[in-house]
């Protein structure tokens, strides 16, 4: 296991206990199903196949493999799945792109869904804004499945779907794994892991699995000594009690129980239940070279961090009806983040261009320091249902097919802070907000999907799948200022029940509040539609070894709610695949790859509107024409296993800011966003990983050296040239992970190093300033510049590990 270690009674309760109760695992337990044997078995269409069987662009990485590879969270796995790109501002916020559909969205909690979709085993763990930070340990396999899902896996797979799938209970015997992980993080400090799981029968065919982790996460950037003062007031803040080295460390500990019971030989009952704490702090984020600072460091004036805690339980019940495969699987997720962040430089630029500080003073009328800050509080809840059915795989006409319904609700609370304002100014309620968001958002799908494939002759199969859905979603509460801060938004804009607003009518009959917590209600929306999407698939089996396909397959997003309730709902955008791709294996060495062209229309593209406000507009056209491969090569004790993705994604009409049918930007109160053949964000051209990996024999221990190399291309920040000439491109970088060990019998030793060459890669840029006078200056002396910062890649990590099976 990969824990870390500090000095206190319970971690050191948590080791003993996890390394006391550990038992031995027998030899083929490596082996099973999805681990790095000759087969590899996923289960991408809802059966267990043969990974080389599946005619989808798919790329798996199994048990072993993931631990060879050093990975312990999603970003870590993602260097090694082609198709795949992560764009995170620190642990636990992270949005995942398939195949370049990305418009550079502004994710934030009233905006769109992800495109692509995550399951831990059979249940959606996608919420609104991401997928969970789920610490990879005892997973069975990571399947990454290219191009859209949407009739097997609906709504948040217009893009792609991510599958982690972890380790069931085994009722053949006792055993268990224990480890422990030392690490140093190049220019920072020192962490640890912990991991182990214990397997115990309970009965004839029932089995229990007991897991547990513990992570810290060292830190590598320092918020060094700064000041500034206001223009306008003459103010001066610094941050002298908030210096500090290193101060973007993390800790991260769950567990999973997950029992396994055969209550006769066709049914099978399958509950599980899991959980995760992750605690950060500081900024995961350096402030770009050029400003007031140096590599690796920032200056924040106030404290940043999150708690992210969920557990999720769920239940899937498997069986036979005749020769049919019945599943029945449900579960329900629980999740609350809160957040603190700095927002002061918001408040300085502001400050500088109009006067900003002057609005702020408290109840005897003097001027206060306008520092603001963020508390946020997000609580997530998910349920969801499947009943599907499946004929027997082996029959000539085979139907797989069921119905799903899924609801997640989003309570948000955003509080933007400015201390010791005067009660005129603060929001109703709030104890010092200048503004506050207290939304609740409900996401409702519904659907009835199948898919049907017949052998027309030994080697030709046809597919056709129809997926209809209806979804139905909704927005209520507040977000805005006080009303005497504004006359015209927030409080100002609350809803009367005769559909005026309180601006207009102050004598009116107020709407009810709908979420608790809202001095009022100015927000009170949905929408919802219905449609179908489709696959169409032939696939070819030239000889037993060899598999072309075929495929067009449309994937879909589902619509939602604009919060400034002057604009209108967006609706769905869509993505139609066409992919040619084939699977090969010529006896040692396996060539799988794909050609596609995704046309995406419709698209929502999020943005930055008046007040700083998220505003969801169906903008565009664009077409991503790629292609994919991944290979590998094993001989006796060497392996060479290789991935590669190119994308060549631009738009295909100009991008408005107001969408119409002629694409005509310069109709009255439209403006031109980017235009046509703009490059679309975040994703490189090309992305491609190799891992060479060779096995051999000392005295009797059995040894092992390994060298990993990824590289990214270059890639635009944003989709609008004028923004993304404010932030810059994304330059390309190339990263080296190093491994050498040995293994005997239960004992495991392995030393390593991640990004070896301890490169500067940006995996991600933002900047905190008015969007109209960013590019008036860079530097933090700038008054009406801004201030730009670059999430990287984590620097060089040098490690030991040593783990034993029991």
């Amino acid at each position: 296991m990969h824990l870390k270690i500090q000095n206190t009674k319970i971690r050191s309760a948590l080791a003993v206990f996890l390394t006391s109760t550990a038992f031995a695992v027998p030899a083929w337990a490596q082996e099973a199903a999805g681990s790095d044997s000759d087969v590899i078995v996923v289960t991408a269409q809802k059966r267990e196949q043969n990974l080389q069987d599946v005619p989808i662009a798919i790329n798996a990485i199994g048990n072993e493999k993931l631990d060879q590879l050093q990975v312990s969270e999603l970003q870590d796995v993602v260097k090694f799945l082609p198709s795949v790109t992560i764009q995170q501002g620190g642990p636990g916020f992270a949005q995942v792109y398939f195949r370049g559909v990305a418009s550079g969205e502004n994710a934030n909690h009233s905006a769109s869904l992800p495109t692509v979709g995550t399951y831990l085993d059979e249940m959606p763990i996608t919420t609104i804004q991401g997928a969970l930070d789920l610490h990879a340990y005892d997973l069975a396999r990571v399947e990454a499945l290219a191009g859209p899902q949407g009739t097997l896996y609906g709504a948040s797979s217009m893009a792609g779907t991510l599958k982690l799938v972890t380790n069931a209970p085994d009722p053949s015997g006792l055993y268990g794994s224990a480890g422990v992980e030392f690490n140093n993080v190049a220019h920072g400090d020192f962490g640890a892991i912990y991991e182990g799981f214990l397997n115990v029968p309970i009965a004839e065919g029932a089995a229990a699995r007991l897991v547990g982790w513990y992570r810290d996460d060292a830190g590598y950037i320092d918020n060094v000594l700064g000041a500034r003062t206001y223009a306008s007031s003459g103010i001066t803040q610094n941050n002298r009690l908030l210096v500090e080295e290193n101060f973007n460390n993390a800790e991260t500990y769950g567990a999973r129980l997950a029992l396994g019971i055969d209550l006769d030989d066709n049914w099978t009952i399958k509950p599980t239940l899991m959980g995760q704490v992750q605690n950060t702090n500081g900024s995961y984020a350096q402030e770009r070279s050029g400003q007031t600072t140096g590599e690796l460091q920032t200056v924040q004036y106030n404290p940043e961090g999150s708690r992210d805690k969920w557990i999720q339980g769920a239940l899937t019940i498997e069986g036979k009806i005749g020769s049919w495969d019945v599943t029945a699987t449900g579960g329900h997720l629980r999740r609350k983040t809160e957040t603190q962040s700095d927002y002061s430089d918001y408040a300085y630029f502001y400050d500088a261009l109009s006067g900003y500080g002057n609005y702020f003073y408290d109840n005897a009328g003097d001027l206060v320091n306008p520092n603001q800050y963020i508390q946020g509080i997000d609580r997530y809840k998910k349920s969801f249902g499947e009943l599907r059915v499946a004929s027997p795989a082996d029959a000539p006409l085979r139907f797989i097919g069921g119905l799903f319904a899924q609801r997640q609700s989003h309570n948000i609370e955003q509080n933007y802070i400015i201390d010791n304002i005067a009660d005129s100014i603060t929001v109703t309620g709030t104890n010092s907000n200048i503004w506050l968001t207290k939304q609740k958002r409900v996401d409702r799908d519904y659907a009835a999907f199948g898919e049907l494939t017949y052998d027309l002759t030994e080697k030709l199969s046809l597919t056709g799948g129809l997926r209809y859905y209806k979804f139905d979603n909704s927005l209520q509460g507040f977000f805005g200022f006080s009303g005497g801060y504004s006359s015209r938004t927030g409080e100002a804009a609350c809803l009367n029940t005769d559909g005026s607003t309180r601006r207009a009518n102050p004598a009116g009959k107020p709407v009810p509040i709908l979420v608790d917590g809202s001095p009022c209600t100015n927000v009170d929306k949905s929408t919802s539609d219905t449609g179908f999407i489709h696959k169409l698939n032939a696939t070819y089996k030239v000889t037993d070894d060899v598999l072309v396909y075929a495929t067009w397959s449309r994937g879909f997003r589902p619509g939602g709610i604009n919060r400034r309730g002057t604009l209108p709902p967006y609706g769905s955008d869509k993505l139609d695949n066409y992919e040619l791709g084939w699977k090969t294996t010529f006896g040692a060495f396996r060539w799988n790859g794909a050609v596609f062209q995704e046309d995406w229309n419709n698209i929502q593209l999020s943005f930055l509107g008046a007040n700083g406000l998220t505003e969801i507009r169906n903008a565009g056209v664009a077409r991503i024409r790629g292609l994919e491969m991944d290979a590998g090569f094993r001989t006796g004790g060497f392996s060479l296993n290789a991935g590669f993705s190119y994308n060549d994604a631009k738009s295909q009409r100009d991008f408005c800011k107001i969408a119409n049918a002629t694409f005509n930007c310069s109709t009255a109160g439209n403006e031109l966003l980017a235009p046509s053949g703009s490059r679309l964000p975040v994703t490189a051209k090309v992305k491609g990983n190799a891992i060479a990996r060779y096995e051999f024999p000392i005295a009797d221990w059995n040894g092992h050296v390994q060298f990993a190399v990824n590289h990214i291309g270059g890639r635009r920040s944003d989709l609008r040239p004028a923004q993304n000439s404010i932030k810059g491109n994304l330059d390309a970088y190339t990263t080296a992970d190093f491994s050498i060990g040995v293994k005997k019998d239960a004992w495991d030793i392995e030393a390593f190093a991640t990004n070896l060459f301890d490169t500067r890669g940006v995996v991600n840029t933002g900047v905190q300033c008015l969007e109209t006078v960013c590019g008036t200056g860079k530097t933090a002396s700038t008054p009406t510049g801004g201030a730009f910062y670059d999430v990287l890649v984590k620097p060089r990590v040098i490690g030991l590990k040593f783990s034993r099976d029991f």
